[in-house]
């Protein structure tokens, strides 16, 4: 939705969107996997390289990727985000060009509760000699009891952030007007310039 100040941009890079997409993907799949799978792991380890892989990628362009991928781009501290409260609760687009405040600090939570998941699972031991990951033996069968764990905990913590995710893009679409689906698909974007 268009207001008189806004204009249409490209905010979000062909190789964005796909990581986006992807990540999605194998986040849902590698969690379902997780969760509901079968006994033998092997799918939901190489899903996980994948997870890594992307990971890299999306820390690497959030230094060297165009302007609106960077994290200085749209990472901002907590009076900018205490100052776009009151306009997040307003009925109207927000159109911020990229990332809210808000929307930034859940793009840095998902990529640390993942980056954390990653590396539990590398070090995670169920002690089922089957599902062992592949740096378990580097560390103590304490450590990788411990990582297996941290492993559980992190897939409930990205239940909560994917399910926030969701109920996110539901708010701005029903509350606020603003779709943010279909410029994670095209690129573009309804912005206004702060």
């Amino acid at each position: 939705m268009a207001t008189q100040d806004a204009r249409r941009e490209r905010i979000w890079d062909p190789a964005l969107r796909a990581y986006h997409w992807a990540l999605a993907v194998l986040v849902i799949a590698n969690w379902l996997l997780g969760k509901l799978g079968p006994s033998d792991m092997t799918l939901h380890f190489w899903l996980g390289y994948g997870v890594i892989g992307l990971l890299v990628f999306r820390l690497v362009w959030g230094l060297a990727g165009p302007a609106t991928a960077r994290f200085t781009q749209f990472v901002r501290g907590p009076r900018a985000v205490l100052a776009y409260l009151p306009e997040m609760a307003r009925p109207r687009p927000s159109q911020w060009p990229g990332h809210s405040p808000v929307g930034a600090l859940a793009v840095v939570a998902m990529l640390a509760v993942l980056i954390l998941q990653v590396t539990t699972g590398l070090f995670a031991d169920p002690d089922d000699y089957i599902n062992v990951g592949p740096l378990a033996s580097t560390v103590s069968s304490e450590t990788s009891r411990s990582a297996l764990r941290w492993h559980n905990r992190g897939a409930d913590l990205i239940l909560i952030l994917v399910l926030l995710h969701w109920a996110a893009i539901l708010f701005y679409r029903l509350w606020k007007h603003e779709d943010l689906v279909r410029p994670m698909i095209t690129g573009w974007k309804w912005v206004r310039r702060r």
